[in-house]
């Protein structure tokens, strides 16, 4: 609705995206009463409109409240009259009416406006939207369980990722730095040595209570980092200062060497090599030279700028933005990189509702990975959720470990392994054991441990040397577990089953 459509009909668009102003702050009303605002990034922030569509919707809230209720409050402070029931003559030369704008269509902007739009469809096929409104929980249930909502999302993203595609890449989010004069924001780089010991952790076969913890560490480490950058002190917008302030220097050399007489680049004449000829003029003896060692034309860049880390850190395959208020019902992005992906969340009380978009990168697919990861760690903090407090009756504790008992019988006897000659007994009401349905979709949970079995298993026990650290927390513990699984996949013959 926001970005626009493109819908060609008999070779002519019909799509909304005929009536978006991209470079403008626009309020796009639709039929059905819902509204919602498109802007340009560069000259306003993303919280700066936030609080411009809060204050619409507080408004009229009250409004409202004021057609029950006279005496109810005014998010204003001025008392003066609705517009609507203003004197139009009162507004003075301002006319606050709406009215449709007419063009001379002259024949050279028929022209450019036909080869602006076929532009214009061309960038909006090339990017897909998809949303996700997960209602499982929301800020209530992360605060509870002790985590920040923020970080805990930012988490999601990480582990989602790493789940699709096996590695960790470089992630953006930003923080509000308005406290100070003329500030906007920092970059808070979520990517931490915390954040992946928990993505490996998650995704390898280990206990959930120590996922929780590595999940816990990160998200400390992701709140530390954001309240250092919401005081100024990130590393981006100094990095990037700094490289402006060489580019600066650098031009201005470049300006000084041309006005001394020396050819510039932009003429057509390298000011490196003097002999050439230029547009076929013989070389002229008489010009001036310029000598690189006496003025050279340009700086040579800095090494920091010349590393391949700054083009890493430049390149953001997760641009993410957590613009939350009740407010709004969705909030996106397009992507910053052609390979990666741009999401927009907001974290409600009892929901988390995600924007995500990309360059037709299986964005639907990211979003399920999302939505499943969330299901997974509830299912994880349910695992782990700590013991009743020391000071409960011991009745009670006897009481239902006698009905713990008491239904552990009653699932049934214990199942004998014929591969290990060992017995496992059936679980109980345990709560490690929760329903299937909230395991991972797709990419099952327990995939990336099965699949390093199975190719130990193809490489023999060369291939375990051959694993390094890297993979030391998918072994699985015990002999018995390593044998059983020797079985998954095996063809079973009829007289098996």
């Amino acid at each position: 609705m926001l970005c626009g459509t493109s819908e060609i009909e008999k070779g002519v668009q019909v799509g909304t995206c005929t009536n978006r102003w991209y470079d403008k702050l626009q309020i796009i009303v639709c039929k059905n009463g819902s509204a919602g605002i498109n802007f340009e990034h560069t000259g306003v922030d993303g919280h700066t409109v936030l609080r411009l569509a809060s204050d619409v919707y507080t408004d009229t809230i009250l409004r409202f409240a004021r057609t029950i209720n006279g005496q109810a409050p005014s998010l204003w402070s001025s008392t003066s009259p609705d517009p609507a029931k203003r004197d139009p003559n009162s507004f003075g030369n301002v006319n606050t009416t709406p009215h449709k704008l007419e063009w001379d269509m002259l024949p050279e902007l028929r022209t450019a406006l036909r080869f602006a739009e076929t532009r214009l469809a061309d960038l909006i096929q090339q990017n897909e939207f998809r949303t996700l409104e997960f209602a499982g929980y929301g800020k209530n249930f992360m605060t509870s369980m002790g985590f920040s909502p923020d970080a805990f999302v930012q988490m999601a993203f990480q582990a989602a990722y790493y789940g699709l595609y096996g590695r960790v890449e470089c992630c953006y989010e930003p923080a509000m730095t308005k406290v100070y004069f003329h500030g906007r924001t920092e970059s808070i780089r979520s990517v931490t040595p915390e954040s992946v010991d928990f993505v490996r952790t998650f995704w390898a076969e280990n206990p959930p209570a120590k996922k929780i913890e590595a999940l816990k560490k990160a998200c400390e480490k992701h709140t530390a980092i954001t309240k250092v950058c919401a005081k100024g002190e990130g590393q981006d917008r100094h990095l990037y200062a700094l490289f402006c302030v060489w580019q600066r220097a650098d031009e201005d050399i470049v300006d000084q060497g041309s006005s001394n007489g020396f050819p510039s680049p932009v003429d057509g004449v390298s000011d490196r090599d003097p002999s050439p000829a230029a547009d076929g003029v013989p070389y002229d003896e008489t010009v001036p030279v310029h000598n690189p060692a006496s003025n050279p034309p340009s700086q040579q860049m800095p090494a920091i700028f010349a590393d391949a880390g700054w083009d890493k850190l430049n390149n953001t395959i997760l641009s993410t933005s957590n613009c939350g208020n009740p407010a709004l019902r969705q909030f996106g992005f397009g992507p910053t990189s052609g390979e990666g992906f741009g999401i927009g969340y907001i974290i409600k009380d009892d929901s988390v509702s995600i924007c995500a978009s990309s360059k037709h990168r299986q964005t639907k697919r990211f979003v399920d990975a999302i939505e499943a990861y969330f299901l997974e760690v509830r299912r994880l903090l349910r695992a782990t959720r700590q013991q009743p407090p020391k000071g409960r009756s011991t009745v009670r504790d006897a009481e239902d470990a006698k009905s713990k008992a008491g239904n552990v019988r009653n699932r049934g006897r214990s199942v004998h392994l014929a591969s290990t000659g060992k017995g496992a007994d059936t679980p109980g009401t345990d709560e490690s054991q929760v329903d299937d349905d909230d395991g991972l979709g797709g990419y099952g949970f327990f995939d990336a441990g099965m699949l390093l079995q199975a190719l130990k298993a193809r490489g023999g026990a060369g291939g375990d040397a051959a694993d390094g650290d890297d993979h030391h927390q998918l072994q699985p513990s015990g002999s018995g577990v390593a044998d059983a699984r020797r079985n998954v996949g095996k063809k079973l013959r009829l007289a098996e089953y």
